[in-house]
């Protein structure tokens, strides 16, 4: 099969990838060494891309009301109910939530579907929880949602700040691309600021534990400390700045002591950062949800870009605020106005001369005046009754919004819910009136835009399941339906040169976001199109960076300095609620698990919910390794697994947001999480939820493997993924059963006529049961009073294989046995190495990360994993020394 040359579907790095279809509905992945943004290499995520293809729980015909039905009742469903709630109480009863999960091409259809012919602005995205502050801090600054500089840059600075950005898990191969580039120059600095000391802490000179929400104190401190030093750059601020005097009398209340007593850094330690951003003049400050996630994240962004304007040190080789962004196509979206506040092509709602340039473009009846609501505040309008008919795409807001029972409560409130999504089964399709079935990456066909601007295709090559449709065809039907005009495209390159020519419309260099050279594209050119940075006007080449030349896109084309007096975080600690819970992402898993949780190879690193705690809390708490914690907030409730560690700062806790009711029986974080927003940017305060633990006194703790899946209805606490050959279960209850054999048959359901062996220790309340099938093992149940303790990682690789009487005996005893290999908990997702493995190979010899690569092959394909086996060889080398 010819390879497939399109973009990672994951974060915003925007990988290019060759997919090889292999004729039975997968496909063989692999890196594409052409493409400019990884040059080959993929992340753990990526490189499992082929084994997430399955149909097993993909939605593949339209359902109305429960019912399957045909896409022509759907349609004309969702089109009657939309035109007549509109009739009945007017445009802004309807609304459209959408995600950078799709395509720009779809952004753009539903974008112009909203604000040109329904005549409201209420369309938002899940992009508004992961970067709405980046794109309000960049028009407080610049004028327009412009990032300046490019991967490149990276490369080429003399000392990057990551701040509020995990960039070894979160965007794994950007982090690579920066370990080489130290790796290659050794004077290069990395300096990490996050309350957490992550992988990527691992790769830096300085790492600042500052307190959460603490950034502004900072950063304002440090813009203090460079005028103070002489450090500004007099002619560029005199020539394209205004503002100044403004943003340092704000600043000017954080010297040192100040920022120390806000931030709990040391001072030697702010110093020692301060002293090497003021020394070095090729300084990127590169910056995520750690920034934006906040109740102050537009303050945040402009404290940072306030000290790169002030040194002038913003649009050349090297230098820089870079935003990062979290989702594939969240650049694209912006593109084509997908937030609430904005319009198409980087015009503004409530600038009368864009409206009417958009309006004669489109050739639209009306246009909104207003922005629309904004995430949180829509699903507000919808639980008060103001949103009554809602069309949800391509995301899970059941489980990722702020506040998450509240928002399931007014999905069930909803007179008419529209989910359009690949999956059947989501906390979010349940309520749904009408489920539409999309397709999925590798069938859809369109363009996605990275974090540096880079837009590339995603191309198909695998055909269309079942009934389903691309989502940008969805809603031109539904507004063809409606009775619009101008939605009759024939297909993806159609809408793409619609975009594109809007982006010139009326420009003339006014504007940052410019596309026109692309406005007469052709299908055969759209096939062919090679990843591109915008803008690049009509005749002209892209355009890698902006702002060399001072001229920004204000009305006096001057960069604004903006004051960013500090506010705490909008949550308070002490009480009842003494700890501060900070959400974001695991290294193998993404968003809620539709996709990556179908892999056991990523399921492999972590199984299951879990904690963060430091010792010293756990300890106050009464908690130990692997106890279950019920997490508590204001809002709501968790039960997750412990994780002791002392990379977790005292008095902070951190809990991933992956995990769903699909996955475990109390895991959606964000139903603790209160909807605190940004007043300017109206993103969440992710980082910043006041919590109590409390442990969870279970009566019994459980560990099941099994070919089938288990039923898991009853269980007071279960976490379920894909392992080698089956499913793994944990589990607990607040009571031990008083009969474990009816535990197993709930659970497993051994069908008739299956071998069972038991270990019983009643005493100790152990029980251990096998079951085979025809002589292999078709699953196993492990319980016990206390944390189940046995070779996970064995006990998988034992499914399904033959075992004689010593091995059924080593079986039900939970462990390998001296002949027999346990990898332990897996390091390396990519070759499933695990940690056993590595110590063993570290005590035969293999003392560098690179020695450990050459034995195991671990860290030598995405290389997410680096950093932990870094960590493993130090841990073993000290434990020889001690």
């Amino acid at each position: 099969m010819t390879a497939v040359r399109t973009t990672c579907p994951y974060c915003g790095v925007g990988c290019g990838v060759l997919a090889r279809a292999d004729g039975a509905g997968g496909a063989a992945i692999a890196g594409d060494p052409d493409h400019p943004a990884n040059f080959g290499r993929l992340c753990s995520k990526g490189s499992a891309l082929g084994e997430t293809l399955s149909l097993d729980d993909r939605l593949l015909h339209p359902v109305v009301r429960g019912v399957r039905a045909t896409w022509d009742r759907a349609l004309a469903e969702v089109a009657r109910t939309f035109a007549d709630t509109i009739r009945d109480h007017g445009p802004e009863a309807v609304a459209f939530y959408v995600s950078g999960q799709i395509l720009t091409e779809d952004y753009y259809v539903a974008n112009k579907l909203m604000k040109g012919f329904i005549g409201a602005a209420n369309i938002d995205t899940n992009s508004r929880l992961c970067m709405s502050s980046s794109v309000a801090g960049h028009k407080r600054a610049f004028g327009t949602d412009t990032v300046p500089g490019t991967y490149e840059d990276l490369e080429q600075t003399d000392l990057v700040v990551l701040t509020g950005s995990n960039l070894a898990w979160c965007h794994p191969v950007l982090f690579q691309r920066l370990a080489a580039a130290k790796a290659a120059r050794p004077g290069m600095r990395v300096v990490t600021i996050d309350p957490r000391r992550t992988a990527t802490s691992e790769l830096a000179d300085l790492h600042l534990g500052l307190a959460p929400g603490s950034d502004v104190a900072l950063f304002a401190g440090l813009l203090r400390r460079l005028a103070a030093a002489g450090r500004g750059d007099a002619a560029f601020i005199a020539r394209h700045t205004s503002g100044l005097d403004a943003a340092l009398a704000a600043a000017a209340a954080f010297d040192i002591g100040a920022v120390a007593r806000v931030t709990g850094l040391g001072r030697g330690e702010i110093e020692q950062f301060y002293r090497l951003f003021a020394e070095t003049e090729r300084v990127v400050t590169v910056y995520s949800q750690g920034v934006n996630q906040s109740s102050a994240g537009t303050d945040k962004v402009n404290a940072i870009i306030n000290a790169h304007l002030l040194t002038g040190r913003i649009g050349r080789p090297g230098m820089g605020p870079f935003s990062v962004t979290g989702q594939p196509n969240a650049m694209g979206g912006r593109e084509v106005g997908g937030l609430a506040n904005q319009l198409a092509a980087h015009l503004e709602i409530g600038d009368p001369a864009h409206r009417a340039l958009v309006q004669d473009f489109w050739q639209s009846p009306q246009m909104p005046t207003q922005p629309g609501l904004k995430a949180v505040d829509l699903f507000e309008a919808v639980h008060d009754g103001r949103v009554k008919a809602l069309w949800i795409m391509a995301t899970n807001p059941a489980a990722s919004l702020p506040d998450a029972d509240r928002v399931t409560a007014a999905l069930a409130r909803c007179p008419f819910v529209v989910v359009s999504d690949v999956v059947q089964a989501t906390d979010t399709s349940r309520y749904a009136h009408v489920l539409l079935p999309s397709t999925a990456w590798g069938e859809k066909d369109g363009t996605v835009t990275n974090s540096e601007r880079r837009i590339s295709r995603q191309r198909p090559f695998l055909p269309p399941p079942g009934e389903t449709r691309h989502d940008w065809r969805q809603l031109a039907e539904v507004a063809t339906r409606m009775g619009f005009p101008g939605f009759d495209w024939p297909d993806a390159a159609g809408v793409f040169r619609e975009h594109a020519a809007l982006s010139a419309h009326g420009n003339h260099g006014t504007r940052d976001f410019d596309i026109g050279a692309h406005a007469a594209i052709d299908r055969a050119g759209y096939d062919a199109l090679a990843p591109f940075h915008w803008p690049q006007p009509a005749g002209e080449a892209p355009r890698a960076r902006f702002f060399a030349d001072g001229r920004f896109y204000t009305p006096d084309r001057k960069a604004r300095f903006v004051a960013t007096p500090y506010r705490a975080p909008a949550g308070r600690t002490g009480g009842a609620r003494p700890l501060i819970l900070n959400t974001g992402r695991v290294r193998d898993q993404w968003h809620t698990m539709t996709r990556t949780g179908k892999t056991a190879r990523l399921t492999s690193h972590y199984a299951e919910p879990f904690v963060e705690i430091n010792p010293l809390d756990a300890r106050h708490l009464g908690l130990a390794a692997a106890d279950l914690a019920l997490v508590e907030s204001d809002r709501g409730r968790a039960l997750l697994r412990v994780l002791v560690t002392a990379r977790q700062r005292p008095g902070s806790v951190f809990a991933p947001i992956h995990w769903t009711g699909q996955q475990a029986s109390q895991s959606r974080i964000d139903a603790l999480v209160a909807p605190h927003v940004d007043p300017v940017s109206g993103q969440p305060e992710s980082k910043f939820t006041p919590v109590s633990l409390t442990r969870f006194a279970a009566g019994l703790y459980g560990f099941a493997v099994s070919r089938r899946r288990p039923a898991v209805e009853g269980l007071d606490y279960w976490a379920l993924a894909p392992a080698a050959g089956g499913f793994r279960l944990e589990l607990a209850a607040l009571q031990a059963p008083a009969d474990a054999a009816a535990l197993l048959a709930a659970v497993l359901a051994p069908a008739a006529g299956a071998e069972v062996l038991a270990y019983r220790d009643v005493t100790r309340g152990i029980h251990r049961f096998a079951v085979f099938a025809d002589g292999i093992l078709d699953a196993a149940l492990f319980l016990a009073a206390e944390p189940v303790e046995t070779a996970r990682g064995w006990l998988i690789g034992q499914l399904g294989q033959a075992l004689d009487g010593a091995e059924r005996l080593r079986l039900l005893a939970g462990r390998a046995g001296a002949g027999g290999a346990d990898p332990g908990a897996i390091v390396c997702s990519c070759f499933s190495v695990g940690v056993n493995q590595i110590a063993a190979a570290v005590r035969g010899g293999a003392c560098t990360v690179e020695a450990v690569g050459a034995c195991l092959k671990a860290g030598t394909n995405c290389g997410s994993c680096r950093m932990e086996i870094g960590r493993l060889i130090d841990a073993s080398r000290a434990a020889e020394a001690g």
